[in-house]
């Protein structure tokens, strides 16, 4: 079955997680995903969990299925023209280095369209290619306290926390992919390529909702919650017999309903609580406590099929072994298998966007170091073999 992206050449010069994330969206489409690593082999290959036997990391062969792999030298000569030979009929080339060192390295966008006038170059990096930081590292912890979550991520009464996963990775991912989509559709138009710029920090400021708006609105700076929603209310997670739900409220003909389905109909005529306004703003404590006061009485899975029942959205909170085991992430493949040739069967997420006609899949398993690099580069057995005794590969 044909592929969404099917045809497209990508030269993938990214380590970590937000560039490889972006990538490994676009090879699980369809399109041909060439992995570029310095010869020691990108930083992630080393990060846990590592297989006990083959020494492999589940991580990097999570998020780099399904591309081609070869190992470059870029700091030598030879590996400069064998780099610029291979993106000259590349349709995409994806970097995330910080600022500036595209440049250093002879491989910025204005060097590699001179070669190639209609590539897209999208660059994933901390801090963008432009603006007064641009030069800094970044991790994701960093773009999450530097872009304003992790003082809103926790309790008030605690110290600030930052989301458990690396969510800045993620978003950035998916900012870059979608920068490459609509950068591809122009191209498509005009016939003309561009550079796609995508911060982390810029992705991390973007997700932060009505925070923003609270303080250019009223002038609020918005502090730590926990799990209370300042916009929607009730919106929280309550403890049950047996673990904790997470319930969320929105309107007031689902507030009328909720109250009914907890037997408190006359909540709605109360007047703290006739408006979601008026609720944010009485939740705590009186509201709060009766509907921890309800939930105590019944396990997660009572209260899960009380609320289905009535049309209230409400979820248990699931651990990950129970996420993985949920059979609505069975059902829509979400979690699948892949033989590697060394670490063996890899069990991770699968394709969260679902065509109908062309479907992304996990073919294959993540390149070994240096796996593909005849095949990526042209080369003969002996060129191959002196390139290795010249640094090059």
């Amino acid at each position: 079955m044909k592929k969404a992206l099917e045809g497209l050449k990508v030269v993938d010069l990214t380590t970590a997680l937000n560039g490889p994330f972006c990538t490994m969206i676009l090879a699980d489409y369809g399109a041909e995903v060439l992995k570029i690593e310095p010869i020691e082999g990108e930083q992630c290959r080393f990060w846990g969990p590592l297989d006990e036997k083959s020494g492999e990391s589940g991580f990097y062969n999570y998020v780099n299925r399904n591309k081609k792999g070869a190992t470059l030298n870029l700091k030598t000569k030879k590996g400069l023209e064998l780099f610029y030979e291979l993106v000259k009929d590349a349709d995409i080339l994806v970097e995330n280095f910080r600022g500036g060192i595209t440049k250093k390295l002879k491989i910025d966008y204005e060097t590699i369209k001179k070669i190639n006038p209609a590539i897209i170059y999208a660059s994933g990096s901390g801090f963008g290619q432009y603006g007064p930081i641009t030069h800094r590292p970044c991790y994701d912890i960093v773009a999450q306290a530097m872009g304003g979550m992790i003082n809103l991520t926790g309790f008030k009464e605690t110290n600030p926390v930052k989301v458990g996963p690396s969510v800045a990775d993620h978003v950035a991912g998916i900012y870059l992919a979608l920068g490459v989509m609509l950068a591809l559709y122009n191209r498509k138009v005009t016939g003309v390529g561009q550079q796609v710029d995508v911060a982390m920090f810029d992705t991390i400021f973007s997700i932060l909702e009505n925070a923003l708006v609270n303080y250019t609105m009223g002038g609020e700076i918005t502090q730590r919650n926990g799990n209370v929603d300042p916009s929607i209310s009730p919106f929280d997670v309550y403890e049950c017999k047996d673990g904790f739900v997470a319930l969320g409220v929105g309107n007031d003909k689902l507030f009328r309903t909720f109250s009914a389905t907890i037997g408190h109909p006359e909540l709605m005529e109360d007047p703290r609580f006739a408006t979601n306004d008026l609720r944010c703003n009485n939740y705590i404590p009186d509201l709060q406590n009766l509907i921890r006061g309800w939930c105590k009485d019944y396990t997660k899975g009572e209260i899960e099929s009380i609320m289905d029942e009535a049309g209230i959205p409400c979820g248990p909170v699931l651990n990950v072994k129970e996420a993985i085991e949920h059979p609505h992430i069975q059902e829509r493949e979400m979690m699948v298998h892949c033989e590697h040739p060394t670490a063996g069967d890899q069990y991770f997420q699968g394709c969260v966007i679902k065509l109908s006609e062309t479907p992304g899949e996990v073919s294959a398993p993540s390149p070994l170091l240096g796996q593909h690099n005849r095949e990526i580069f042209g080369l003969t057995e002996e060129e191959m073999k002196k390139l290795k005794e010249e640094g090059v590969l």
